[in-house]
């Protein structure tokens, strides 16, 4: 890509290693996800309908419901010691996470330890995801400059969406093949700890050295005494919403509905495969052409896209009478998924340097926590009460915020002429950019 001239050696390799590191983190990160449909039977005891469904979201939201606390630990480490440490450590408990999971016996052998066990390693492979894919933005970030930098932190995302694609089609093999699942686990185990070397021959972030050093200093103080307005977290926090609902509806509300269409787990499995493909495509395009069209106004378009898709999409589920009739249903949902790329880079600029790996990698963990338990037990609850009208409930209150959000960076990046910006409280007092 022509945009990657203007980044001199040391960066493109950087970026390159990240990518590979982010991609290795979420294969191993998403095999559970959606190989669940076959091992929640194996690790997690028999009941009724309603009952597995919550189990289902129980196992899902363990990935996510230790992240802010994990956030504050690696913010620490990232503010203090430095970003790449935190690469590093990351990759490597992924890694160790992978390898009991290829292990643990099932829930017939050991009965209920073997679903604590499980979900303890799916605790820690959730802290470990989010802590190395905030680490690589902020990294990838604080060594580039725009345009280049839009395109570079994008292609984070999408070494995170080639994961995913890769996890999909080892499930597959699995489980249509009759392959040992354990050996899937193996292998993300296997390629964690290749990261986990390849990522020491990083070296740290000027701009970090140079924050610290200024910390240390006692006559310049500056960049570590910025505040961040509330306003802007509260905007990033809405923003960063907005995947997790548009992951869950996609890919794991219609397994259910799949399945009244006879659709077996390995069916299943492989259906989402084919989603991940074109979550795969819709996540790159936008990286692609994020130097030609702002990133924020990508996200504008996607935003309104999904307020509009969602409130026809009570009526485009009870018409669906056929399997290829939902795929093209949360085919749509993926085109207009609520993705903070392109822009990552330009909300973590808005953080000062020596909080940033903090508050942001909080702020994220945060939404994982929050979103995920309101969007998989929420379903749950109002389709049962208000059928699938009860989407409206979940989807638009999100979708809202999202937009919501896009609209106060805008107004940051000077895109949407607003007076109160000059207001010292309703912005930084400085920018670390």
């Amino acid at each position: 890509m022509g945009v990657f001239k203007s980044l001199n050696r040391q960066q493109k390799e950087a970026v390159g290693l990240l990518q590979v590191g982010t991609f290795l983190e979420y294969f191993d990160l998403m095999l559970y996800v959606h190989m669940a449909v076959l091992l929640n039977e194996l690790f997690f005891p028999k009941t009724d309908p309603h009952t597995a469904s919550l189990v289902a979201a129980f196992a899902f939201c363990s990935t996510y419901v230790l992240r802010p606390f994990g956030a504050l630990l690696f913010g620490w480490i990232g503010d203090r010691l430095g970003r790449k440490a935190t690469v590093v450590i990351t990759t490597m408990m992924m890694s160790i996470s992978c390898a009991i999971m290829a292990n643990v016996p099932t829930y017939t052998q050991i009965g209920i330890s073997a679903a604590w066990i499980v979900t303890l390693c799916r605790v820690f492979q959730g802290i470990a995801s989010m802590n190395e894919i905030i680490g690589a933005q902020i990294y990838v970030t604080e060594i580039t400059k725009p345009p280049a930098q839009y395109v570079a932190v994008s292609f984070i995302g999408v070494s995170s969406a080639l994961g995913s694609v890769f996890a999909l089609g080892i499930a597959t093999l699995v489980t249509h093949f009759d392959f040992n699942w354990r050996s899937a686990f193996w292998i993300g185990a296997g390629i964690a700890v290749v990261g986990s070397v390849a990522r020491t021959r990083l070296r740290e972030t000027p701009e970090f050295l140079e924050a610290r050093q200024k910390r240390n200093n006692t006559i310049q103080k500056q960049t570590h005494n910025q505040t961040v307005l509330r306003k802007t977290m509260l905007a990033y926090f809405f923003l960063y919403c907005g995947w997790p609902l548009s992951f869950y509806i996609s890919f794991v509300y219609f397994n259910t509905i799949l399945k009244e269409h006879g659709y077996s787990s390995e069916d299943i499995v492989f259906h989402n495969f084919l989603l991940s493909i074109i979550s795969l495509v819709v996540t790159w395009l936008p990286a692609h052409i994020t130097h030609r069209i702002h990133p924020l106004k990508i996200l504008k378009l996607r935003g309104n896209g999904l307020f509009l898709l969602t409130l026809c999409l009570p009526f485009l589920i009870m018409s669906s009478y056929h399997y290829l009739h939902i795929f093209g249903i949360q085919a749509m949902l993926l085109i207009f998924a609520l993705s903070s790329i392109p822009a990552d880079s330009i909300f973590l600029k808005y953080f000062p340097t020596l909080k940033r790996f903090t508050i942001a990698g909080f702020l994220y963990a945060l939404k994982s926590a929050f979103i995920y338990m309101f969007v998989s037990f929420g379903t749950v609850y109002v389709t049962k009460w208000f059928g699938v009208y009860g989407l409206w409930f979940i989807i638009l209150p999100v979708t809202l915020g999202f937009l919501w959000g896009i609209r106060h960076f805008e107004k940051l990046e000077g895109l949407r002429p607003d007076k109160s910006l000059r207001n010292k409280d309703d912005v930084l007092h400085s920018r670390a950019a």
